[in-house]
């Protein structure tokens, strides 16, 4: 379907018409579902990453998720704060540049393996708690596609500490814990969330819906065709 969109569009015409062919066979195929207009680009886009129609049913949203997203990568203040390296690679650098948008991640980081092991917690929880040192935190789109701890740690911090991100993307994968923790972030009501329930997720899919915000954020009539945001 036409698009005003040019950058976060595929770079080329033959990129662009299988990008556009694939969504258009989704939404064929993809039967009835619950999701408002501004919502179903993002599931739609989750499941081309992964071929996988559950995500629709599966994927829900706080009521004030895909404003909140859009608003912050306006804004020209806001990052990606992710649980792991592998969402901050598959997010398309010259896509957040255009928005003023950086990406971090801490898990590898020395201070954060050694305070892991003298706490005996998980490196994904100090990388979190480290983000909410450096003030990171706030005002953040936080992607967490693989630790169920960092999940676990942020809705802590959250409800502790006071983080305030503008928006968690809460995906984690796996049989431990990670139902549960998407479960407990989706019980946040003054922080807007997108989660997979049960035991679904992964990076991939993080990464796909912010991809999904950033076509969503450049098409608003806030955001001028080809004119970074400020």
């Amino acid at each position: 379907m036409p698009t005003p969109n040019t950058v976060t569009e595929q770079l080329t015409r033959a990129g662009r018409a299988i990008e556009h062919d694939s969504f258009a066979v989704i939404d064929r195929e993809v039967g009835p579902h619950d999701y408002a207009p501004h919502q179903w680009p993002i599931v739609r886009r989750m499941i081309h990453a992964n071929a996988d129609f559950d995500f629709n049913g599966l994927t829900a949203f706080h009521p004030r998720a895909v404003t909140a997203g859009i608003h912050a990568i306006l804004s020209g203040r806001s990052r990606v704060v992710a649980d792991v390296e592998m969402i901050c690679v598959g997010l398309s650098a010259p896509r957040l540049a255009h928005f003023g948008m950086q990406a971090h991640q801490f898990i590898a980081d020395a201070d954060v393996i050694a305070q892991a092991k003298a706490d005996d917690t998980t490196r994904a929880v100090q990388a979190m708690r480290k983000a909410h040192r450096l003030g990171l935190l706030d005002d953040a789109i936080v992607g967490i596609g693989n630790a169920p701890t960092a999940l676990i740690e942020l809705v802590r911090l959250i409800h502790e500490e006071g983080a305030r991100p503008a928006l968690v993307v809460g995906m984690p994968v796996g049989f431990v814990s990670a139902a549960e923790s998407k479960a407990l972030m989706a019980q946040v009501d003054d922080v807007p969330w997108i989660v997979i329930r049960g035991r679904k997720g992964g990076s991939t899919l993080v990464v796909a819906a912010i991809h999904a915000l950033l076509s969503l954020a450049e098409a608003t009539p806030e955001h001028a065709p080809g004119v970074p945001a400020r």
